[in-house]
């Protein structure tokens, strides 16, 4: 009864390791959660209050597929105000979540035989969608001395006659690191060299970047702007993950052909959710920068702490809300009870059971010597958290 293409996907790590830090504080157990990438702010207000008068008004029916005209006219100006970009109403659609758009778009883009380039670490559905698609992911392990981004060189090698795509994701889920306008610029160098490679450019977390502002590869090269899909949403910067709101901004031809996909599988996002994401981008973004300036504080916070435990490495994060230390240097030592540590999943599973400590293993993001933590939780948690943390690698022998 299951199919092939359903056996060949795995299951969310970072949701597998947040239902169980759930389940054990249900349990009565003393869990603290730094899985979810989830901001622990609330929506703003004058978001929730466009929301309520909705309801209120009864716009409660069925949308346009591709999401309301008023909500993609307020992206079309939010792109051209925050991005310096030019997209029609007709080029946007509306979806439930970035990760549909993610989804939707690799639908519509790959084929059977196809190659998508993956620089690694990664958000974990990357590959796995790649996968549904019917398409090879084809992971580029990067390095943490370049703080985890892919070097030209290693997309031109990484390109062939099978490559479709390649997926670019500025700021970064897991690591936090944001590519700088030159490198943006070298990595672009390379695909204009390869005319039939597309590109995908996630910017969910571009509202939270630390130093200067958030640069897209469009901002380098607004003449790749025919062969790439813009992949945004409202959960992260707007703290609107339930919200279920994202969307992509594509040429027309591309953008029509996800509207087709979107059209037999779920139709259009929430009426609700479309006017409070037409409120976020028409309001003030006050509220927004007063969440980043949250976020640099405890990313401080995090560097100087876990810099400080030995055998950790650490490098400061310049946007999201992840740090990502290497902890190679536990690797093959041996718990208490006499087990080996033998991967990050090892490590983070004992984390959880021994010290209560949720993390996300960096072996589901592509890279074995990394763990994930979100730094979306209060002060007090974060220092928490590093204590167990601390606690817990020096019990290790």
């Amino acid at each position: 009864m299951i199919s092939k293409r359903a056996q060949s996907v795995s299951p969310s790590e970072t949701l597998k390791i947040s239902a169980k830090a759930k389940e054990l504080k249900r349990q009565g157990k003393s869990i603290v959660s730094l899985s979810a990438g989830e901001p622990d702010f609330k929506t703003p207000e004058h978001i929730c209050d466009a929301a309520i008068q909705a309801i209120k008004s009864g716009f409660h029916g069925y949308t346009m597929n591709t999401g309301t005209p008023e909500l993609r006219e307020a992206i079309s100006i939010k792109l051209q105000r925050d991005n310096g970009l030019t997209y029609n109403p007709s080029q946007i659609v509306c979806t439930n979540g970035a990760k549909q758009a993610l989804g939707f778009s690799m639908l519509a883009m790959l084929d059977e035989g196809d190659e998508i380039i993956i620089p690694a670490p990664y958000w974990v559905s990357y590959p796995q969608m790649a996968k549904v698609a019917g398409a090879t992911p084809v992971t580029v392990r990067t390095s943490f001395e370049n703080n985890f981004r892919i070097t030209p060189q290693q997309l031109e090698e990484a390109i062939t006659e099978n490559t479709k795509a390649f997926i670019l994701c500025s700021p970064s889920n897991p690591t936090g690191t944001c590519y700088t306008e030159k490198e943006l610029k070298e990595l672009a160098g390379v695909l204009k060299q390869h005319p039939d490679v597309a590109i995908i450019s996630d910017e969910i977390y571009e509202y939270i970047v630390f130093e200067g502002e958030h640069v897209g590869i469009l901002n380098v090269a607004p003449e790749l702007q025919d062969r790439t899909v813009l992949i945004n949403g409202f959960s992260k910067g707007f703290a609107m993950t339930g919200w279920r709101l994202g969307y992509l901004a594509a040429p027309q031809e591309f953008a029509d052909a996800v509207a087709k996909i979107q059209s037999q599988e779920t139709s259009a996002p929430s009426s609700i959710s479309q006017k409070a994401g037409e409120a976020a981008y028409r309001g003030s973004l006050q509220e927004i920068y007063k969440m980043r300036d949250a976020f640099k504080e405890r990313r401080n916070y995090m560097f100087r702490a876990l810099s400080e435990i030995e055998g950790l490495k650490c490098f400061k994060p310049s946007g999201a809300f992840y740090v990502f230390p290497d902890i190679g240097a536990h690797l093959g030592k041996k718990t208490k009870a006499g087990k080996v540590i033998e991967s990050s999943t090892d490590l983070c599973m004992y984390l959880i059971e021994e010290q209560g400590l949720a993390a996300v293993p960096g072996d589901a993001f592509g890279e074995p010597n990394g763990i994930r933590l979100s730094y979306a939780a209060s002060m007090d948690e974060l220092k928490e958290a590093v204590s167990r943390l601390k606690n817990g690698l020096q019990q290790l022998s």
